[in-house]
């Protein structure tokens, strides 16, 4: 039987026009800024008007380890949101939006797939309201001012050798991650060694995503720590005066954008930081919008929940003041196959040991979410080439946990197909069992943060760190950063740092190969193992496919 491309299928979409959507949620065309017929950016008039409102219900929606068997967390997410609303509930979807890098080269397009996506699709893919390239032009704003400081006489006494801040563009391009700067003689300034990162990997990203508003935004992007004197005294992005202007350039990049899914549901696609480098979780302004006008919001963590999971437990929500009333975990048969042992090539053929092998994984990511004090459901995300005995398995472990596993058919069916999975969350919130908690308090030594996530999420035996990273995380709390979040960067791939290392690995260690102060944002990132803060685009990059068809349409996106 063949299916429809989820190309094909978003553009048979019966889309309707982008003030219907915001109707249905109560948002008026007057805070509609559209950006044609299908997206518009929400007002922050309206925004600020509906903040004594109760909050919603919030579900989290996270997975097992990826696999390149695919999970479909996003089309989980937005087949869940779907799903609610079938079944009667005011329900809002809250996504990332997606990276220019990784489109063209690893994955393709991220908005979901099959009946379970959020359309414009083309366009949510590529530039869609632009907020991405105003990200990358405030921090190549701050980039310039500080190298023009520098050039100027230097007022802030910058050591030119200590300047923290690189470069950043919105593709994958590994010739960029170390670059010597301003050759060429006097009137080029002072070379120095830099590089670029990703857009999704700049600080300024994962600011917007944390800040509440434009007053936060400002004071956030004022906190940036840019470089160091020779003293080691910290120069701010306040100190170069450049705050002001990239809040500017920021402006509407702040505001969250309203789309919908393939069933004209209300969907909030805003902000990407990246999920292994940054907090992997959508703009804390869409997210706490949605709680004020939808009764619940499905929104999603990056990668797997050891990462992403973790992050908005432990990040999002102690920095947004909310808590989820139930975490969706789905996996996939294919994967749990891959999880045990079988090869990517023979994952069509039953293979029910196989199934209980990696099933481990899915085990470990349960009592990971457990100890949040957050109930949870396995959404069993369904392929046509899954048989029932496959299912069965994955379904009789789940309970061996205590949780429940739900076949949902999002991807093939829409709503119809995830209203099972819809009900059971239902009942899971209404029951009221939620006590969240991050695992470890604010007055925690960073160090120790550091081991408790190690330890309890990763289950490593140790973390690896030499005096140096030791004496610098002692340093940042003498300044006043020791009640910080730590931000884990290390391989989505596996509970470990080595991402060939699958299913649920103990015994381990945790090398910490370096640790960097986010201020601005509010958490310090501990660098595990070999981590790219700017990716190379593979052998074979999506791009080779991408084109245009001869009646002007996008192929190959998706």
């Amino acid at each position: 039987m063949s299916y429809k491309s989820d190309i094909e299928i978003a553009r048979e979409a019966n889309k309707k026009p982008i003030q219907e959507i915001g109707a249905k949620i109560g948002i008026e065309s007057a805070d509609l800024l559209p950006y044609g017929h299908d997206k518009a950016k929400v007002s922050q008039e309206f925004i600020n008007s509906v903040q004594g409102r109760e909050d919603g219900k919030l579900i989290l929606v996270t997975a097992i380890n990826p696999t390149p068997a695919g999970e479909g967390k996003t089309t989980t997410t937005v087949g869940l949101g779907d799903g609610l609303n079938r079944i009667g509930k005011n329900a809002m979807i809250c996504i990332r939006e997606a990276s220019l890098g990784p489109n063209f080269g690893m994955k393709g397009g991220a908005a979901g797939g099959g009946y379970a996506q959020v359309v414009p699709m083309e366009e949510m893919n590529l530039h869609f309201t632009g907020d991405f390239h105003a990200i990358t032009s405030a921090h190549s704003l701050l980039s310039a001012m500080i190298d023009n400081h520098i050039y100027w006489g230097n007022a802030c006494e910058i050591d030119v050798r200590r300047v923290a801040w690189r470069r950043v563009v919105d593709m994958n391009d590994r010739a960029l991650r170390q670059i010597t700067a301003s050759l060429g003689g006097v009137s080029n300034g002072f070379p120095r060694e830099t590089g670029f990162d990703i857009t999704v990997a700049s600080e300024v990203m994962a600011i917007l995503c944390l800040s509440n508003d434009l007053k936060d935004l400002e004071k956030r992007l004022g906190d940036i720590i840019v470089a160091y004197r020779r003293d080691k005294t910290p120069v701010y992005c306040r100190d170069i005066k450049a705050e002001g202007a990239m809040t500017v350039l920021l402006k509407d990049a702040m505001q969250p954008n309203l789309v919908q899914t393939l069933e004209n549901n209300p969907a909030f696609v805003h902000g990407g930081p990246f999920a292994n480098i940054a907090h992997g979780c959508n703009s804390v302004i869409a997210t706490k919008t949605a709680l004020k006008v939808a009764d619940y919001v499905v929104t999603e963590a990056g990668f797997g929940a050891d990462l992403g999971a973790e992050k908005f437990m432990n990040i999002k929500c102690r920095k947004a003041g909310v808590a989820p009333s139930a975490v969706v975990l789905v996996a996939t048969v294919r994967a749990m196959k891959m999880n045990g042992g079988v090869a990517k090539a023979d994952l069509g053929a039953e293979n029910v040991d196989a199934v209980n092998n990696g099933c481990a994984n899915l085990g470990r990511h349960i009592e990971n979410i457990k100890s949040f004090g957050v109930p949870v459901v396995v959404a069993i995300n369904h392929f046509v080439t899954d048989t029932d005995a496959e299912v069965q398995a994955v379904k009789n472990y789940a309970e061996t946990h205590g949780v429940e596993a739900v076949l949902s058919r999002h991807w093939e069916l829409g709503s119809e197909g995830s209203a099972p999975l819809a009900e059971k969350v239902v009942e899971i919130v209404e029951n009221g069992s939620a006590n969240f908690a991050p695992i470890y308090p604010d007055d925690m030594p960073l160090f120790e943060k550091i081991e408790t996530i190690a330890k309890r999420i990763y289950r490593a035996d140790e973390v690896l760190a030499d005096n140096k990273i030791r004496n610098q995380l002692k340093e940042w709390e003498t300044a006043g950063y020791g009640n910080l979040p730590v931000c884990m960067a290390k391989t989505q791939y596996s509970f470990s740092t080595d991402p060939t290392l699958r299913g649920a690995p103990v015994g381990h260690s945790v090398p910490v190969r370096e640790v960097r102060l986010s201020a601005g944002a509010g958490f310090i990132v501990a660098v595990c193992g070999e981590i790219m803060t700017m990716p190379g685009l593979p052998r074979k990059p999506a791009a080779e496919t991408i084109g245009l068809n001869d009646a002007g349409e996008i192929e190959g996106l998706f």
